[in-house]
């Protein structure tokens, strides 16, 4: 797991709390022309604005004040604020206010699509632009663990293009972003890119939050984002989600985690092979142990669940580091560039009709889903 820089996150409280003192109130349309709409979530709206004065080109995120506390806008502003120098995130332009009836803050103009709109359902993209693309978010996500701050919300719709070729992104939306360390005792909805650790503080159907002291609270880690990196990576290459949720009762999911506990079953027997070799064990053994580890390619395809079989060994190895169950035990998302060189899809022969996965299928079957079938947003 990463290490902390000189950042712990506690300046964003210092932040916050200098913003707040000097919140300015003003109404949107006497400083700003909108433009139009060009983007609405369960957070509020984005507007196309230029400035009055200036005439700067704008995106205004606002808020209402009827469903965002104060402390939440807060926070994602002045994390967004305190991120925002990195080449591969949002900027902002320091413009934070309240009207009568929002909140809102002016970030930079990204004029494209977000990655989400060019993944080709069943398809994905292709490989190299892929590539491209999880290097930025990397550096990214490198730098806001560097600060003591935990992204997430790692999904392709945060991630905004602009360029086709996925030469630029830049990384988006901070409003779930929180400091590593922070607590949490449950959460209320899943996304596939959700961790094991996580899917399992869901809060239960018809359970209201006062019940929610029982749970054992869960510490925010940059592993949350590394997870969702994994799956992101195999989503953007693939046009299929992995699974629906990280659930023993997923089909999907439970098939990747018992070939994680088997992969590293294998690690700790090549562990043991090695020190037998060290110590002068009988060559015999080394043979034997060397005879179970080479035993075919054939053994280790049928090991990979089937809806992975498209991916090379590097692929799959890299899938391992950054997706174990064991959050203690995921690599960093820099991991990734020590695959970048490497082919991660296999050249994929025509499958059998019979053989063909039915993406419309659900989760509870042994059927995939297709990546244009959009999971609602969760909250904590």
């Amino acid at each position: 797991m990463i290490e902390l820089g000189p950042s712990d996150g506690s300046q964003i409280d210092e932040l916050m709390e200098l913003t707040a003192q000097s919140l300015s109130q003003l109404e949107i349309k006497e400083h700003f022309n909108v433009i139009k709409e060009i983007g609405r979530g369960k957070y509020g709206r984005v507007l196309l604005v230029t400035h009055r004065c200036r005439g700067t080109p704008m995106a205004l995120k606002v808020m209402p004040k009827s469903s965002t506390k104060l402390q939440g806008f807060l926070r994602e502003y002045c994390i967004s604020l305190h991120l925002s120098r990195h080449p591969c995130i949002v900027g902002l332009f320091g413009i934070a206010f309240q009207s009568a009836d929002h909140y809102g803050f002016a970030q930079e103009l990204v004029i494209g699509r977000d990655l989400f709109a060019v993944i080709k359902p069943k398809v994905g993209i292709p490989e190299a632009s892929v590539k491209r693309c999880v290097v930025q978010v990397a550096s990214a996500l490198e730098f806001i663990h560097s600060h003591g701050l935990v992204h997430r919300d790692v999904k392709p719709e945060n991630i905004l293009l602009l360029d086709s070729s996925c030469s630029r992104v830049k990384l988006a939306d901070f409003g779930l972003a929180q400091k590593r360390g922070t607590l949490i005792r449950y959460i209320t909805g899943t996304l596939p890119y959700m961790s094991p650790e996580l899917c399992s503080r869901v809060l239960p159907e018809g359970q209201g939050e006062e019940d929610e002291a029982t749970a054992p609270p869960l510490s925010v880690e940059p592993s949350l984002d590394t997870w969702a990196f994994g799956v992101l990576i195999f989503c953007i290459l693939t046009g299929y989600f992995p699974w629906e949720r990280c659930t023993d009762a997923d089909e999907f999911y439970q098939d990747f985690a018992d070939w994680c506990h088997v992969k590293e079953e294998e690690r700790k027997k090549e562990k043991d092979g090695e020190k037998v070799r060290e110590e002068g064990g009988e060559e015999e053994e080394g043979e034997e142990l060397n005879a179970l580890e080479y035993e075919g390619e054939e053994v280790e395809e049928e090991q990979v669940p089937p809806l992975w079989r498209k991916f090379t060994p590097e692929a799959m190895e890299m899938f391992g580091k950054l997706m174990t169950p064991e959050a203690g035990s995921r690599f960093t998302v820099g991991e990734v560039r020590a695959y970048v060189e490497k082919d991660w899809l296999k050249e994929q022969p025509q499958a059998p009709e019979k053989d063909k996965v039915n993406p419309n299928a659900s989760a509870n079957s042994n059927e995939a889903r297709v990546i244009e079938d959009r999971e609602k947003p969760n909250k904590t």
